[in-house]
């Protein structure tokens, strides 16, 4: 056994080293250090010997609350002799911690951690579960999270090798301005099979594909070395999901892509292991980690259900925080529903709708996120057209996902893949803009009416969809542009309606038409509704009480 000397430097705060995350080193035995709810530091020890496979070593720091619970966090080799013990909390108080080992290498090294209350207005902790409303996400502090996620897998790779993050930083910012909060993504891309557009050879500026000097792993993609971890790629990834915890936006992190020519090491090797469990360790102290062991798990033939399973329990057994946890596979998920924390879509039909109906009453007890569902809104640049390319049609095909009471992703194809214009809204106007208010405009909708209090009846849907709010009286009716009348009066003679009002919502432009008394009149084919044959609209009925009971 080697007798090392771990070396503490002062305890100082180092800010914007890794963006959000504070960093504290110290020479002295550490007495206390304080910090606040949800936010991450970095406690730094350094061993003065080279050990001759560090990822390998097992560290882990026992943390113990208030109430005497005890938490092993794992720390994670950092390179140059480092190892970092993560550190975040949900819970204000005291911690107390003690590192241990199984070779005995930092034994006995112990500290204080106190942490105050969140000041931070737009922060409220990671995403959970919540017994009483098991299909919808909530963060820790009890408000209800909208889950409206943004697909860029190649994020990592926009500022690779700079010391600034200038182009994440303003993706980043643009994202959060119109609501998106949480960006799917991958750790690591290499490049896409399918064909490029040849416009692309003129702006070289927008393509991250077949970069040879990004890999996790020593070497690069074309040659690996799956000996060891490549820790610049980390530090560069810890900062770019550092800034997503200040902008408040949640990394649904996809550990594995099996169609984006990326060289893996084979399965269940050890090499196969060190990279999945460095990741969990890295990353399980951020409260914006949301877990997907891999994009598209089953569909390429590499991956097993036995694999993904043992993947997944690989995970809970290191994750100290019980981060959830999904898989990019509809039917992994439908076959092992107990193993996820919710189930996770990928479906093109035309009858969408349906289908998410069909996950939402098969699995009452999980959210049911879709995470595919065909519809890449057309861009500059054709990287990916799948199904549905128009802009309506795509945000209408995410309207079919809420309004059958789940969540949804959405995909501009010059960001979702290896192409991405991280500045579209600088660009010129031969430049095709996404349409990224439309998403805003809906996350408005449901957070001033509460999307988790409704429910889709879908046997009152009439020629559009409905969600029925009991709780706050309200029912909603969405309805496409072509059609001359929506029924709602089957589902609000279930209230009473003697002092009901009604207003017209336009998913396009975000716009409200004036209140105005619910129309009773049940078959009323000639009302002449605002905006249409221009927008698909939703009738929004409110001021419903619950009917006396005779």
């Amino acid at each position: 056994m080697r007798s090392l000397i771990l070396t503490l430097l002062t305890f100082l705060i180092m800010p914007l080293s890794y963006g959000q995350i504070k960093v504290w080193k110290s020479k002295n035995e550490l007495k206390k250090i304080t910090t606040s709810q949800w936010e991450v530091n970095d406690l730094v020890f350094k061993a003065k010997k080279k050990l001759d496979k560090p990822f390998d070593v097992e560290v882990y720091a026992e943390v113990t609350n208030d109430q005497s619970e005890v938490k092993k966090v794992p720390l994670f080799y950092n390179g140059n002799g480092e190892w970092v013990f993560r550190f975040s909390s949900s819970d204000v108080g005291r911690n107390i911690y003690k590192i241990t080992s199984s070779e005995r290498l930092f034994d006995g090294r112990k500290g204080e951690i106190i942490v105050t209350e969140n000041k931070k207005d737009d922060r409220h902790g990671s995403i959970v579960l919540n017994e009483e409303s098991p299909q919808h996400f909530f963060y820790e502090d009890g408000k209800h999270y909208f889950n409206l996620a943004f697909e860029c897998d190649w994020l990592f790779a926009l500022d690779y090798g700079k010391e600034e993050l200038s182009k994440t930083k303003h993706l980043l910012k643009v994202l959060n301005e119109y609501k998106f909060n949480q960006i799917v993504m991958n750790v690591y891309s290499y490049d896409v099979s399918w064909p490029k557009d040849p416009k692309l050879k003129d702006y070289p500026q927008f393509e991250y594909g077949s970069r040879e000097d990004i890999y996790p792993f020593l070497g690069s993609n074309s040659a690996p070395d799956f000996s060891t971890l490549n820790v610049d790629f980390f530090q560069h990834l810890d900062q770019v999901i550092s800034e997503m915890h200040d902008h408040e936006i949640v990394s649904h992190l996809m550990i594995y892509v099996w169609n984006k020519r990326v060289n893996w090491p084979d399965m269940n090797t050890e090499e196969d292991n060190r990279y999945y469990d460095y990741v969990i360790k890295r990353y399980q102290a951020f409260p914006n980690i949301v877990w997907d062991v891999s994009k598209e798990a089953l569909l390429y033939g590499r991956a097993t259900n036995e694999y993904i399973s043992e993947r997944i329990q690989r995970a809970k057994a290191l994750d100290a925080y019980d981060r959830m946890i999904s898989v990019h596979d509809y039917g992994f998920c439908k076959r092992h529903p107990d193993e996820v924390d919710f189930i996770s879509m990928q479906n093109w039909e035309r009858a969408l709708y349906q289908r998410m109906m069909d996950a939402k009453n098969e699995f009452k007890k999980k959210p049911i996120f879709n995470i595919e569902h065909g519809g890449y809104e057309e861009a500059p640049f054709q990287v990916f057209p799948g199904a549905y390319t128009n802009a309506e049609a795509c945000l209408r095909r995410n309207y079919e996902c809420i309004f059958a009471g789940g969540y949804t992703t959405y995909y501009w194809q010059s960001a979702s893949w290896n192409v991405v214009i991280h500045n579209p809204f600088q660009q010129g106007d031969d430049f095709e803009k996404p349409h990224f208010e439309y998403f805003t405009h809906m996350a408005n909708l449901f957070d001033k009416f509460n999307f988790e209090n409704f429910e889709p009846l879908s046997w009152f849907n009439s020629s559009g969809y409905n969600l029925t709010n009991k709780k706050d009286g309200v029912v909603m009716m969405y309805t496409p542009k072509e059609c001359q009348w929506i029924g709602v009066a089957n589902v609000v003679k279930k209230f009473d309606a003697s002092e009901a009002k009604q207003q017209w919502f336009n998913t396009l432009t975000g716009e409200f038409s004036d209140e105005e008394p619910y129309n009773t009149k049940p078959f009323d084919f000639w009302y002449e509704r605002p905006w249409k044959g221009e927008a698909d609209v939703i009738l929004i009925v409110k001021d419903l009480k619950p009917k006396e009971v005779e």
